[in-house]
């Protein structure tokens, strides 16, 4: 189903392909997660399919589908389908100033992501600039959400 891979890098919880989704023919990034490492590795990930499954808001990443080997022996890595953005906020500040009005758009959509998280009691611990990231639209949307964790609440 996903043909065209090219390496994008490598995130604190594994490798990141982009790709081409044969159904949709939209572009994808392809985040392959190795949860079977460490317990808190296979914790983090289901944190973060459990939060990324509820979570459903234009500004925050998206699970558009979950790849897994079929067969036991293999099922040592997990891959998360996600929307495809460009860049992210830390690569396009290192490189360029942004406008007054950039700035307030993008604040704009952070602060929309983050009510949205919160609202759902969930807190995203790990907010800065390369986890928000951005396509050629100046759409943004927050990511990294296996730092997330949920806010327990009347404690």
């Amino acid at each position: 189903r996903y043909t065209d891979l090219k390496y994008i890098g490598e995130g604190a919880y594994g490798m990141v392909v982009s790709g081409s989704d044969n159904q949709t023919c939209q572009r994808v990034a392809i985040k392959k997660l190795s949860p079977f490492e460490h317990q808190c590795f296979c914790q983090r990930t289901l944190r973060e399919i459990k939060i990324l499954a509820r979570l459903k808001h234009e500004n925050v990443i998206n699970i558009q589908d979950i790849i897994r080997s079929n067969v036991f022996e293999q099922m040592k890595d997990i891959y998360l389908v996600q929307q495809l953005m460009e860049c992210d906020m830390y690569k396009l500040i290192k490189h360029q100033k942004l406008s007054s009005e950039h700035v307030c758009y993008f604040l704009y959509q952070i602060l929309r992501g983050l009510k949205y998280i919160h609202s759902a009691n969930v807190l995203h611990r790990d907010l800065k600039p390369s986890n928000l990231l951005l396509n050629t639209n100046c759409d943004l949307k927050i990511c990294s959400i296996p730092s997330c964790c949920y806010l327990l609440i009347g404690i």
